[in-house]
C-alpha cells in the first residue's frame, strides 16, 4: 500500500509535515522514504519488517545493495532511494562544516564522520584537511582496504597537506565490524603519520575510528 492511500492526518506523512520530521519513529521516517510498500503489506509495515530484519536504522543503511535487493520488497527503486538519502545526509553535514568551525567540537567531527564513514561495506581511510582556525579546506578518501591489507602511506598524506595548504589533519577511518576499538595496526598508522607530518609542521588534532553507532577518539582517549 502507497503511503498516499493512508486516511488525511493517519500516515508518518501527514505527521512529518504536521509535527516535524523529529516526531516521526525510525519506521515511520523509513516509511515516508520507501513511499509505497508491497502486496499485502504497507509501508510502514515493510519498513518495520526491514529494522526488525537488520536490527537497527544502521544496520539497514549499512547493508549492501545486494544484501538489500534481496529482502522482500526492496527494489532497485528502493534500494536507490536509501542510497540517495544517506548521501544527502553525508553532504548536508559537509557543507555545514566547511560553512563553519564545525569540526573544533569533537562532537560534531564524529557526528560527521559517521555520516561520511558509517556506511562503507569496506574500510576507508579519510583525511580531513584543515586550515589554521580547524575549517575544513577538503575531505578526501586516501585509502581503501584493511590497515593491515592495504598501506597507509604518510608521504601521500604529507603531499595533500601541502597541496591544500592545512595547518592540521584529523584521521579517521571506519571498522565494518562495527566494533570501534583501535588496533594495534591503527595506533601504529597514527604515530607514523603524527611523525611525518609534525616534520612539515601539520598537526594531528585526532583520529577517529567509526563504528556502528559509535566512535572512538585518539584525542579524547589521551593518545595524541
Amino acid at each position: 500500500m502507497s503511503i498516499s492511500h493512508w486516511g488525511a492526518g493517519e500516515g508518518p506523512r501527514d505527521k512529518l509535515l504536521q509535527r516535524g520530521a523529529a516526531s516521526l519513529s525510525d519506521a515511520e521516517v523509513l516509511a515516508v522514504m520507501l513511499r509505497t510498500g508491497r502486496r499485502g503489506h504497507s509501508a510502514l509495515d515493510m519498513a518495520r519488517e526491514l529494522l526488525l530484519r537488520f536490527g537497527s536504522l544502521s544496520g539497514l543503511l549499512g547493508a549492501g545493495q545486494e544484501t538489500l535487493l534481496g529482502s522482500p520488497g526492496m527494489g532497485a527503486g528502493k534500494v536507490a532511494q536509501l542510497a540517495a538519502a544517506l548521501e544527502l545526509a553525508r553532504r548536508h553535514a559537509l557543507e555545514e562544516a566547511r560553512a563553519g568551525s564545525a569540526l573544533c567540537s569533537p562532537r560534531e567531527t564524529r557526528r560527521f564522520l559517521q555520516h561520511h564513514l558509517g556506511g562503507q561495506q569496506r574500510e576507508v581511510f579519510t583525511c580531513l584537511f584543515l586550515d589554521n582556525q580547524h575549517r575544513i579546506l577538503r575531505c578526501e578518501d586516501l585509502f581503501y582496504g584493511t590497515l593491515d591489507g592495504a598501506a597507509v602511506y604518510p608521504r601521500e598524506v604529507a603531499v595533500r597537506a601541502l597541496q591544500y595548504h592545512a595547518a592540521a589533519v584529523i584521521l579517521a577511518h571506519n571498522h565494518p565490524s562495527g566494533v570501534a576499538e583501535p588496533s594495534h595496526a591503527d595506533r601504529r598508522i597514527t604515530e607514523r603519520l603524527q611523525s611525518a607530518l609534525g616534520l612539515l609542521d601539520i598537526r594531528v588534532l585526532d583520529h577517529v575510528i567509526i563504528g556502528r553507532g559509535q566512535s572512538y577518539s585518539f584525542a579524547e582517549s589521551g593518545l595524541l
